[in-house]
């Protein structure tokens, strides 16, 4: 929600993630900012997945299987 508040107060937003990478547990910083620009801590290059789901049509009982 931390962009809808930047727009809706015409402020800049970025938010930082700390995570780690699931296959080899190394440290992950992830910068995104309220143009959706992605930053990534240096030496690092990770992979994002993104289901595609058509949410107009969606008729599973669970969000797990539409995935």
């Amino acid at each position: 929600m931390a962009f809808v508040q930047g727009h809706l107060r015409g402020e800049p937003v970025t938010v930082t993630f700390d995570t780690e990478c699931a296959h080899c547990a190394r440290p992950l910083q992830l910068e995104i900012d309220d143009t959706l620009a992605c930053r990534v801590t240096e030496g690092a290059a990770p992979l994002v997945f993104l289901p595609l789901v058509n949410f107009a049509k969606w008729k599973d009982p669970s969000i797990i299987d539409g995935f």
